[in-house]
């Protein structure tokens, strides 16, 4: 494990993250949206919430989507590739990190509904981002991808798939 992701996780007290990779939730508003909502959403959610999030190595995030639209911003460490199969089944790399160079941003939107999956560009490096998703997370508006069924919807993207998925 590198040690300064060892010390991150550590000093800002991550735990494992069904995903992958490791996660501390940091803020969850206290309002609630219970009216207005689209219908998606079977029931009230709060406003907002905000999670660390750390990839090191080899882990990666496995491909899952959201009901609701995240935000990615960079805050240390290495590039963070993220792969996203956007409405029109064409994929998008996307990468986060410290320079502006190419095709490097500080920050990205995943929208609701769409397949992604994350990896550390520098396998011997980590990448510590912060995610916010509004209206708030909840592990009920959270599914992680099964690698056949998202292989015969996208078999395009068979190898990226396999890689990045658990099951």
């Amino acid at each position: 494990m590198n040690q300064k992701a060892k010390n991150l996780i550590e000093e800002l007290k991550l735990e494992k993250h069904p995903e992958g990779g490791y996660y501390r939730e940091v803020y969850r508003s206290e309002e609630i949206i219970s009216e207005g909502l689209p219908r998606r959403y079977k029931s009230g959610r709060c406003l907002c919430t905000a999670i660390y999030f750390l990839l090191q190595g080899k882990d990666f995030s496995a491909f899952h989507r959201l009901k609701s639209d995240e935000i990615w911003h960079f805050y240390a460490g290495t590039a963070l590739d993220i792969y996203v199969i956007n409405e029109n089944e064409e994929l998008d790399i996307r990468s986060i990190g410290n320079s502006q160079d190419g095709d490097i941003s500080f920050i990205t939107v995943i929208n609701r509904g769409q397949w992604f999956a994350a990896e550390v560009r520098d396998k011997k490096s980590f990448a510590l981002a912060g995610c916010t998703v509004a209206p708030g997370f909840g592990f009920r508006d959270f599914e992680l991808g099964k690698k056949d069924e998202l292989i015969t919807k996208y078999p395009a993207y068979k190898e990226l798939i396999s890689r990045l998925t658990y099951r």
